[in-house]
């Protein structure tokens, strides 16, 4: 089964910034999408960002804009997304989400980003 692999998470100060990695550890998929999802305790599981395979779409929820930038490096196979000015309500653990043309639906573990006020 494929998991894929992010990174980038640990603990920051109000205000502070990471830059969160998802890396695919395969090749050969027809990839449609990249996203970034989020879940704290107690909640639902929240999409913040996504973005298109060939990069032409991006998306950002209204929480997330002005703070957070969504990119892809294609020759790397990797999707990051920069977190700036963050906030205690953006702790959370933050999944990649890859989705093919034909609706098969991958993620990762996880990792964690924990912001202090």
């Amino acid at each position: 089964q494929l998991t894929l692999v992010e990174s980038g998470g640990g603990s920051v100060q109000f205000g502070g910034s990471l830059r969160l990695s998802c890396v695919s550890p395969e090749d050969g998929l027809n990839i449609f999408a990249v996203g970034w999802f989020r879940q704290a305790p107690g909640r639902e599981r929240e999409g913040i960002s996504c973005i298109s395979s060939a990069g032409e779409m991006s998306y950002y929820s209204d929480e997330m804009k002005g703070r957070f930038t969504i990119s892809r490096d294609k020759a790397k196979k990797a999707v990051y997304v920069q977190m700036n000015s963050l906030k205690p309500d953006d702790t959370a653990n933050y999944y990649c989400n890859l989705q093919t043309s034909d609706y098969k639906d991958y993620w990762g573990k996880g990792t964690l980003v924990t912001v202090s006020s």
